[in-house]
């Protein structure tokens, strides 16, 4: 029983500390780095992609592991811990696979917009901070939820 307590702790840490580690060390870097901004973006959306896939086997891996720990009767898992998973899932789906795909055809459009029609220009850059902010918000929640569900499994 301990070592599959502690084998949940262990996935949930690797889950978060990728978060972590890809959305405010690694990204950050790359565009504070890179002059390229395109080249930036590109690696970032990259791994913000390998992050989002590893974040879906990370929760099932960890329901998994808690739906077996609640079949027995010594060590109930706190129901709590399923809240937190759903909620960083959700915000994996809302802020990846809904709002991505939403900037991805909006940087498309920004390459295919003449410089010349620059209020053209002007009104995708903004659609496109607006929807980076709303990704960029749920993400900070996915990490805060993490932060919660490590503890919580401690």
């Amino acid at each position: 029983m301990m070592f599959l307590s502690r084998v949940r702790l262990l996935i949930a840490t690797f889950w978060v500390g990728t978060l972590w580690a890809v959305g405010f060390v690694v990204a950050p870097t790359l565009f504070s780095t890179l002059s390229d901004r395109a080249l930036a973006g590109t690696i970032a959306g990259s791994l913000f992609n390998t992050v989002a896939w590893l974040s879906l086997f990370c929760a099932a891996a960890l329901l998994a592991l808690l739906f077996q720990a609640g079949r027995s009767a010594q060590a109930k898992p706190a129901k709590v811990n399923y809240y937190l998973i759903a909620g960083m899932v959700a915000c994996t789906l809302i802020g990846y696979f809904a709002l991505q795909p939403q900037m991805a055809e909006l940087r498309l459009v920004l390459h295919s917009v003449a410089d010349t029609n620059v209020a053209a220009m002007a009104d995708v850059r903004k659609q496109f901070g607006i929807l980076h902010a709303v990704s960029t918000g749920f993400y900070i929640v996915q990490s805060l939820l993490g932060a919660a569900l490590i503890l919580k499994l401690r």
